[in-house]
This record gives structure tokens, C-alpha cells and sequence, in this order.
């Protein structure tokens, strides 16, 4: 029941019974808002709305806990060496007293003292911690308590929530969100603008589906150009290192944040094959996974239909240049309005970026452009309109699109456009075609962004809070 219940809360995009509104004049944050209001008594909302907060706080406050956790660890090894080096010279000096000055008795005295300084530094930060996991640990009992007690409330009016409301319940959700796409994208498809003008504040999801916070390798989004009957389709592909092994499907975004997978494809089976890859940056096009094969190296494509794989070297392409973030990332995959492209890096290139276009058909690179920008230093790269947009970190909350191709024109321009990182690093960002909406995995949180062209005329009156 709870599942069913947080189904209402993660989503996007609310109802309001009987009929849904839009609020798009006046909203400072440029953000199209459908909301729900539903009787207490039908549907506690508010309750777990704010427990959905307090689960974001207590996360974000055992994250912060477990790195000092880490730190204090080194520091005590430290400490621990301090002390033993102290030890051995205050035997050699009680064994030979006579060979140590005044001076050496005087320095060993400040060597104790800054031990025993460290150890109550230590001490008042472990109490420190130990305060705030306490906390933590009641308000997990209180959660535990308040979900028990709304899931017992809920069974006792299940009866108020028939199938059919339900029904019509998710039919004015997706209405909404059909309506948002038409005020907020109008042109999706169309690229006769002159590239991203901002990008919106991060849309945070939820934690990954494994529920871990070790996945920090991964990515997630929708299908580039989807099959007929799956344009609602999610995928997402997480793990604790940079080893990919699975891609699992979503038939709609209600699944995707409860965790009910349509399918999951593993990418090895030991009797029968190895598929796997490495790095974070594929793709899905056309229920086909693009992604960087581990052996050989190269570009791979799984279709998730016929669950067959191909893969193809690309000449010259190395195996020494990773993006900013994460180490693996050699061959980075993007689709957009025009196409599937990939970029890399090669010792010919002395490691700057290498744009190419591949043709979907014969899955070989048919073009390629180089540009002048140091793979290394970019955070990470993706394609909109035959365009390629790099971006790198401004600061621990920052980054910003720097640098943009034009593979129509081949001219390359340094831009500013900064936007928010949730958290300070990502290993996952690209452009989705279909909704013209970025997708990012942060520390394994799915992230969100919209995006906002510049576009002569009337364009821009689709446009709020400028």
C-alpha cells in the first residue's frame, strides 16, 4: 500500500479531482505546476509529503556523517603512528638518559601535548557525530511509526479508492503532462534556434532503484527515438564502479520511481557470453543500448528486442582520455534530432575531443571533426541539433555549458551557460531529443533539467521567469 501511496508523491505531476490547471503566467520559477488536492480522509498527501522530506534530510545528513566517519578513521591511524613513534623515543630516552639535552626532553613535551591536543579534538568530533546519529535514529523511529500508521489508515479507506478513479486518476496525470511538454516545448523536434539559452534548476527524482548510494556510476532517461507504443518508456543502469552489466526498462515514469521493472538485461552470462562494458556515457535509441565495449574496445550496440549485440573499433580511438569525473569514459555516446554521434579522444588528437557521426545502419563512424578542447578537462559532453555542447565545473555546486561545435558550420565558440549540480560531481549527462530535457546521474540520484533555446520572434513566449 505504502508503494501505491508514494506513487502520488514522487510523481511530477499531480491531479486535482474532478479537473487539472496549469500555472504558467506569473511563475517565478519558469516551472509548469499540476497539483493535487485530495481529501485527508481519502488520501493523506501532506503527511507523506513531508516524509518524503525528512527521508531527503536524514540521507543527506548520514551521507555528510559517513565521510566524517571516513576522515576520522585516517586521522586515528595517524594518531596511532604518533603515538607509537612517541613511545619508542621515551624508552630510548629512559634507557640512556644521559645521551638526550634539555632541549630534545623539551621537544619530546611538545609532541605529547599535540597528541593529547589531536585525541580531544577527536573525541569532541565523535561525540559530535554520535549526537547527530542519535537523531537520525529517531527520527527513522518516528517515520516507521507514521507510515505504519497512514498504511493501517489507507487499508481502512481503500474502499474510497475504486479502480476506476484510479484509472481516471492517471489518465488526467498523464493529460498534465502532455499539456506541460505543449507549453514548455512547443518546437520538440524542430531546430531552428540559436542553441540553449539557460537551463532550469535540477529536478531531483528520487535515489536510484537499487536504494544505494554506492551506485555512483550509472545513467538513466528516456529512449531517443522510441519504438511505437513505448514513447513513456525509462531506463536506467547503475553499479559501484564503472563495470556495466545490466540495463533495466521502465514502461512509464510511475514505474521507473517505484522500482516495478518491465525488464532487466543482464550483459553476461557465464556459460553463454560477456557483453559487458565499462564507462557511464551510452545511450538508448530505437530500444538499442549504445555503450563502450570492455573486450575489445570499442562502441557496442545491444538491442534489448532481439537481445543480440554488436560491436565495432573505432580507428584510433584511445583508451587514455577520460572525461573530468570518472575514469573509463573514452567513448561517450549522444543522440539528437539529426542522429547517433559519438566522441573520444586519440593519441593523434594529443588527446582533444574527436566528434563523429555514425550511420545507424552500417554502425560504422561515417564523419568525424576535430575540435580544439582537452578531453580531460571537460566534465562531459552532448549533442543537440548537430551541435556539441561541452561542459565543465565552476565550483562545487556549479557548471557550466563552456564550449559549443557546430558540426553544420564547423565552428567552435566559448559560451557561458551555468547551471546547478545538485552535488559536486556526475558522471552521467545527455540530451534527450523527445522532451528536449537533460538527464544527469548524480552520486545515484536521477537528476532532471530542462532546456531553453534561443529563438527569434515569438518563440520566447513560451518562456517564464526570465
Amino acid at each position: 500500500m505504502i508503494v501505491t501511496l508514494l506513487y502520488f508523491v514522487l510523481f511530477r505531476s499531480a491531479v486535482v479531482e474532478g479537473a487539472w490547471s496549469l500555472w504558467a503566467e506569473g511563475s517565478a520559477s519558469g516551472e509548469c505546476i499540476c497539483e493535487a488536492f485530495l481529501p485527508n480522509n481519502t488520501f493523506p498527501i501532506g503527511e507523506l509529503i513531508l516524509l518524503e522530506s525528512t527521508a531527503v534530510e536524514i540521507n543527506h545528513k548520514l551521507e555528510i556523517e559517513i565521510s566524517k566517519v571516513e576522515t576520522y578513521e585516517i586521522k586515528l591511524n595517524i594518531y596511532i603512528a604518533k603515538i607509537t613513534n612517541l613511545t619508542l623515543l621515551i624508552k630510548l630516552m629512559e634507557d640512556d638518559p644521559d645521551s638526550y639535552s634539555e632541549l630534545q626532553l623539551e621537544e619530546v613535551k611538545i609532541k605529547i601535548k599535540q597528541v593529547e591536543a589531536l585525541i580531544v579534538e577527536l573525541q569532541a568530533s565523535i561525540q559530535s557525530t554520535s549526537a547527530v546519529l542519535i537523531t537520525i535514529r529517531e527520527q527513522i523511529s518516528v517515520i516507521i511509526s507514521v507510515l505504519t500508521q497512514l498504511e493501517i489508515t489507507y487499508d481502512k479507506n481503500l474502499v474510497l479508492v475504486t479502480r476506476r478513479e484510479y484509472i481516471i486518476l492517471q489518465q488526467k496525470l498523464e493529460a498534465c503532462e502532455i499539456r506541460h511538454n505543449e507549453i514548455f516545448n512547443p518546437n520538440i523536434g524542430i531546430c531552428n534556434h540559436g542553441g540553449i539559452r539557460k537551463i532550469s534548476k535540477p529536478i531531483i527524482s528520487q535515489l536510484n532503484a537499487d536504494l544505494n548510494g554506492g551506485f555512483k556510476f550509472g545513467g538513466w532517461g528516456k529512449d531517443s527515438k522510441p519504438l511505437p507504443g513505448s514513447e513513456n518508456m525509462y531506463w536506467y543502469s547503475g553499479f559501484t564502479d564503472t563495470l556495466v552489466s545490466k540495463v533495466t526498462q521502465y514502461t512509464d515514469y510511475y514505474k521507473l520511481i517505484t522500482r516495478q521493472a518491465f525488464k532487466t538485461h543482464e550483459l553476461y552470462d557465464y556459460y553463454k557470453y560477456d557483453w559487458r562494458g565499462t564507462g557511464n556515457n551510452y545511450v538508448v535509441r530505437e530500444n538499442t543500448l549504445y555503450y563502450q565495449y570492455r573486450s575489445p574496445f570499442g562502441m557496442a550496440k545491444f538491442n534489448m528486442t532481439s537481445v543480440t549485440v554488436q560491436n565495432k573499433v573505432i580507428p584510433k580511438a584511445s583508451t587514455r582520455f577520460s572525461y573530468h569525473y570518472s575514469a573509463n569514459q573514452n567513448l561517450d555516446f549522444a543522440a539528437d534530432e539529426s542522429g547517433l554521434w559519438v566522441t573520444y579522444a586519440t593519441e593523434e588528437s594529443k588527446g582533444k575531443l574527436v566528434l563523429g557521426k555514425i550511420n545507424e545502419e552500417s554502425f560504422e563512424v561515417e564523419e568525424v571533426w576535430q575540435t580544439s578542447i582537452f578531453k580531460p578537462s571537460v566534465g562531459n559532453t552532448f549533442m543537440v541539433c548537430g551541435v556539441l555542447y561541452a561542459t565543465r565545473s565552476v565550483d562545487s555546486k556549479t557548471e557550466e555549458i563552456f564550449y559549443t561545435f557546430d558540426t553544420r558550420t564547423e565552428q567552435e565558440s566559448y559560451v557561458s551557460v551555468p547551471f546547478e549540480k545538485f552535488q559536486d560531481s556526475y558522471v552521467y549527462l545527455d540530451y534527450n531529443p523527445t522532451d528536449q530535457k537533460l538527464y544527469m546521474y548524480n552520486n545515484g540520484y536521477y537528476v532532471g533539467y530542462h532546456v531553453w533555446f534561443n529563438y527569434e520572434g515569438s518563440g520566447d513566449k513560451f518562456l517564464i521567469g526570465d
